[in-house]
């Protein structure tokens, strides 16, 4: 019989709200499996036990109250260690910070403790998210479930290691150039990087961005959609988010993938994808392709993508930290030192064009969507490389610009803004687990859900293209 921590999000509330689960009875199984398997991996880095245990109670005790309940009433969440939490400790992954407890949470988590969501514990970053792998000054290097002598993407590394661990059905995370989206695919588990302004947020120090988003990751597509319906709510501080219905996310229609027009591309016209990647994206294209209307191979037109990331994102690394960086350089890790620099290289009229250049590039990928449904590509442009490495320098012998140029993939969907559901797709030839992106038209996040959601459906009756789970995830009489 699967342990309550083993349940899906969506399950896990269903058995809540007929009082067949307690919340109670979930959490504790939560805590048991973080007890036995962070250690190994570091994907739990600040716990709130105590609390939470306090709030299970109370959310049981309002179950069998029989009043109305939330949408994620007595499910445990883990908050990525950026996000304020009132009374839990939040660092940034980092030194300046390692001592921080808010006094008020962020509105993202406030959505989520208002939906009867419980916050159990604080996920592993690297330092202000400056990083697709997880380490920190703090608390160290997060380590692949799948391989301990692997990373686990990042930035929402910590989030992705938890779920695909099973020590809770939901955690948040965010997303510049695809922290939301990487650790997803080298951990087996779903994420979606939403429009700009579904998910308010404060954090963002850019009034109009597409760059910085927050976001839901789970184990299913039907979770992370659950998710997304208690975090979409209205803020008028976020000048980005704008009046929507957040009870569409709150289940999804079917979607016939043989009515869809579908796209692939394996480097998106300007990512520096591997051989091996390319090679395995080909052979999972060949498996699903026959499910769709009409599937074809195109390059989207997004060939200066990189480069106009790289500087608008010299942009948003000054409005963010150019006063920390004054007051104390000496205390900031490698990456966020070296973005800074290069930041400050970067001249007015550079800023501009890259401002002017990525609205060209928005419009031309926009309307790609008057010929296709969806477009699918891998997620990352390398298989997961050795935990004490930074970041991949070159790749398939060709070197890398700089720390964020190997991820390609996820970084030039960034500049154009499409809602993207980071998607599990069984293993790569290493015995990893290997990720697609489903990309929908603007603002079409519900739908690109779906598409997601019916393609995991399709791919759990296939061997080489289901969900892959950890052996850590498993209980230990099993594993």
């Amino acid at each position: 019989m699967a342990r309550p921590c083993d349940l899906s999000a969506t399950e896990a509330r269903q058995l809540i709200g007929r009082k067949a689960l307690s919340p109670v009875e979930l959490l504790e199984s939560c805590i048991a499996q973080i007890e036995a398997v962070n250690p190994a991996v570091n994907a739990v880095v600040t716990t709130a036990y105590e609390r939470a245990r306090d709030e299970a109670r109370q959310a049981e005790r309002q179950v069998m109250a029989g009043g109305p309940l939330g949408l994620l009433h007595g499910l445990p969440i883990g908050i990525k260690d950026l996000a304020e939490t009132a009374g839990i400790r939040t660092t940034h992954g980092s030194l300046l910070y390692r001592d921080h407890v808010p006094v008020a949470d962020d509105p993202v988590v406030s959505a989520l403790r208002q939906a009867g969501g419980i916050v159990l514990a604080k996920t592993n970053t690297p330092e202000f998210g400056a990083g697709a792998h997880t380490h920190n000054a703090v608390f160290g290097v997060s380590r692949n479930p799948f391989d301990l002598a692997r990373t686990c993407g990042g930035s929402s590394g910590g989030s992705a290691i938890a779920l695909a661990t099973h020590m809770m059905p939901l955690a948040h995370g965010s997303d510049t150039g695809g922290s939301l989206r990487l650790p997803a695919a080298f951990n087996g588990i779903v994420s979606h990087r939403p429009s700009a302004g579904v998910v308010p947020s404060i954090t963002r120090e850019i009034a109009l961005s597409f760059l910085e988003v927050e976001g839901p990751m789970a184990r299913s597509v039907a979770d992370c959609s659950l998710m997304l319906a208690a975090m979409a709510t209205r803020n008028r501080d976020d000048p980005m988010a704008y009046p929507l219905d957040p009870a569409q996310f709150v289940s999804l229609d079917p979607i016939d993938l043989s009515g869809l027009r579908v796209a692939v591309s394996d480097d998106l016209g300007c990512a520096p994808t591997s051989q091996a990647v390319r090679r395995t994206f080909r052979r999972r294209v060949e498996r699903f392709a026959p499910a769709f209307r009409r599937l074809t191979w195109l390059t989207p037109q997004l060939d200066d993508a990189l480069d106009v990331f790289w500087r608008l994102r010299g942009a948003y690394m000054l409005a963010k930290h150019s006063e920390r960086f004054e007051r104390h350089e000496a205390q900031l890790g490698a990456n966020v030192r070296g973005n800074m620099l290069a930041a400050q290289q970067m001249d007015l009229t550079r800023m501009a064009i890259a401002h002017r250049d990525q609205l060209r590039l928005y419009r031309a990928f926009q309307r790609l969507f008057d010929e296709i449904d969806v477009l699918i590509a891998p997620t990352v442009t390398v298989f997961p490389f050795a935990f004490d490495q930074p970041h991949p320098t070159e790749i398939d012998g060709a070197p890398m610009a700089n720390y964020v140029h190997w991820a390609g993939l996820t970084s030039a969907l960034t500049v154009v803004g499409n809602p993207v559901t980071a998607l599990p797709c069984g293993l790569d030839p290493t015995g990893m687990p290997f990720g697609i992106q489903v990309i929908g038209p603007s603002h079409g996040d519900r739908f690109t859900l779906g598409v997601a959601h019916a393609l995991e459906q399709l791919f759990s009756q296939d061997t080489e293209l289901k969900q892959p789970v950890p052996a850590l995830a498993r209980s230990p009489k099993n594993a």
